[in-house]
């Protein structure tokens, strides 16, 4: 597993950043990388030098399966 931990700079992390199509021009973006190691980091892309969250292959699955679910929609 790499060193890189959550709160490294995002633009420290060799990686090919990707924008959800969802974005929009109002500044509502999140961009999510796969990391060397087979983890996914997260930055929000009006910082790209600010902080990126990593997290591991089951944590992004568990994320994706309870949105998929529904389970979040309340936050919106």
């Amino acid at each position: 597993m790499s060193s890189e931990q959550n709160g490294v700079r995002a633009s420290a992390l060799e990686a090919r950043w990707i924008k959800s199509r969802r974005s929009s021009a109002e500044g509502n973006c999140v961009e999510l990388a796969a990391l060397a190691d087979g983890r996914v980091a997260m930055r929000n892309s009006r910082d790209p030098d600010g902080p990126a969250l990593v997290y591991t292959p089951a944590e992004v699955a568990a994320f994706l399966a309870g949105a998929k679910d529904g389970e979040f929609d309340h936050l919106a």
